[in-house]
């Protein structure tokens, strides 16, 4: 199956090399250009096939955040459930096995569609699923998702918003929930301003600085500041890990 803009992968992929097929016809269909903040930023490491070879890997992911991957991944899970109904938006790849993770839930009749701006991105999460997952990957901009509204039961966005600008942290957000149904979920995973005496404040604090130009925003100001002006939710529920270094915040429109 060659790999598309409005689908890559799903139910029945065909047994061809998962090394080659369709990245051809996947990179020419990638109509919109890749963010700025993205290209200027994290080139080296999501845009670059070395950069892509160095990072995924399970170890290294656990390791950038302290040991918290298991943690946090179960975590952002859980809130989706043990037996995952109906259908399911994670905005963004993830490195790790978040997303492989994610699909074993999946009941009969289950769905998960994966967005990414990144053809390479995209591609390296198709390797790691199963070729019978019931995942649909998509070649989107998470700030125009170009979906019909609420037609997802729960959105997952898990350690994106920290890479992203305030204005696309802002898009971003109204997407998601944009086309999350009323009453389902909005689960977001991410940085948070740890404890004035947390031992990694310090150490941390400079790498993100270095690293990640936009995380220290979610340091010093709450996500649900940067929900949309006058949307309406029945209930936002935080949680925070390790001390305060990382956050999980459930929006139920």
């Amino acid at each position: 199956m060659p790999i598309r803009d409005r689908q890559v992968g799903s139910v029945g992929w065909p047994r061809t090399s998962k090394a080659t097929a369709g990245v051809e016809p996947f990179a020419r269909q990638q109509t919109r250009p890749v963010p700025d903040y993205l290209r200027q930023n994290y080139w080296w490491a999501y845009m670059h096939p070395k950069g892509v070879r160095v990072f995924e890997r399970q170890w290294l992911v656990n390791l950038i955040l302290w040991g918290n991957f298991g943690q946090l991944r179960d975590s952002a899970l859980d809130e989706l459930g043990s037996a995952i109904h109906g259908r399911t938006l994670q905005v963004a790849c993830v490195y790790g096995d978040f997303s492989t993770r994610l699909a074993e839930r999946l009941v009969a009749g289950g769905r998960l569609d994966v967005v990414d701006v990144l053809a390479i991105q995209l591609q390296n999460l198709r390797h790691k699923l199963a070729v019978s997952a019931r995942v649909s990957l998509y070649l989107r901009d998470s700030t125009r998702l170009g979906f019909g509204d609420g037609g997802y039961d729960q959105v997952v966005i898990f350690f994106l918003l920290h890479e992203q600008p305030e204005v696309a942290r802002r898009q971003t957000l109204a997407e998601a929930l944009r086309v999350v149904r009323p009453g389902g979920k909005l689960v977001i995973v991410d940085y948070h301003l740890p404890r004035r005496l947390h031992p990694l404040r310090y150490l941390v604090y400079p790498v993100l600085r270095a690293l990640e130009p936009f995380a220290l925003d979610l340091w010093y100001r709450e996500i649900s500041e940067w929900l949309p002006k006058g949307i309406r939710v029945s209930e936002i529920r935080k949680q925070t890990f390790c001390g305060g270094l990382y956050q999980k915040l459930v929006i139920t429109p």
